[in-house]
């Protein structure tokens, strides 16, 4: 990487502001205990250090998952421990990429994981970003990263635990009919969502007001019940050593992950209700 890069990266990770994230919160709150209904469990299995907190993704363009994660960690936290939240670049088109990394959001590549690692921070990831939070409602209890394995890496290069984390409920505030993969190819889409936002989807879905959407327009979520669930941590280095194969440690986390994906999908009792 330049030392230009370097730079913006080291400031990107560096704004986290107290104030900021505080004031989001109370305005978070609400929406989340009251319109999801939201539950964060075992976040005392987190470390006291840093650590790579990886979770399934889910709710599509307007995702409640961070949110209903990090509202939760700052009322267990408070504000001196920052939660750094790595997210999809199509976030960063625009005045919010500005802005952003105030609320510890930052954009989701490699340099910016290592950063906020090395400062200490937990740090949110969720590993099959577009791919997972767009997959179909038919395969929403299915835990896949579409083959991404270089959070491994990442949490080994930094010497920090992976904490798997589960969340189940968001892929119920819409019908999600197909990722669009086979979309964007027909429309010859592939090139330009690529250019635009690191992605090869064009995925369909149908909610609530606009009904049908490939993308756009944006329906509102419905008020689905949201639990997530932090698991123990896995000391990559301690029980794979440091030369760990990503592909293996990937296939135990996910294998974690699954099994309490579906023990979390048996205890629900109604889409939606929960």
């Amino acid at each position: 990487m330049a030392g230009s890069d370097a730079n913006i990266v080291r400031t990107q990770v560096g704004r986290w502001n107290r104030g900021a994230v505080r004031r989001l919160v109370a305005v978070l709150q609400p929406m989340n205990k009251l319109y999801f209904r939201s539950e964060v469990r075992g976040l005392d299995n987190l470390p006291s250090g840093a650590s790579l907190v990886v979770c399934n993704h889910s709710g599509g363009m307007v995702t409640p998952d961070p949110a209903v994660f990090a509202v939760d960690f700052y009322r267990r936290f408070g504000y001196q421990r920052p939660l750094y939240i790595l997210a999809h670049d199509m976030l960063f088109h625009g005045p919010a990429g500005k802005w952003l990394p105030q609320l510890g959001i930052v954009q989701a590549n490699p340099e910016n994981a290592a950063a906020a690692l090395a400062a200490g921070a937990v740090t949110l990831l969720y590993p099959g970003g577009d791919y997972d939070v767009y997959r179909p409602t038919l395969r929403e209890n299915l835990i896949s990263f579409a083959g991404r394995t270089g959070y491994v890496t990442a949490a080994v290069r930094a010497g920090v635990p992976i904490v798997p984390a589960v969340s189940i409920g968001g892929q119920e505030t819409q019908l999600y009919l197909t990722r669009g993969v086979w979309l964007a190819r027909a429309l010859r889409l592939t090139g330009l969502e690529r250019r635009l936002g690191r992605t090869d989807i064009l995925p369909v879905s149908i909610g609530f007001p606009f009904g049908p959407s490939a993308l756009l327009p944006v329906n509102m979520p419905l008020p689905t019940k949201i639990i997530t669930e932090v698991l123990k941590p896995v000391d990559v280095i301690a029980e794979y050593g440091p030369d760990a194969d990503p592909a293996v440690v990937d296939a135990h986390v996910r294998r974690v992950m699954q099994a309490a994906l579906h023990r979390l999908a048996r205890e629900r009792r109604l889409p939606i209700v929960g």
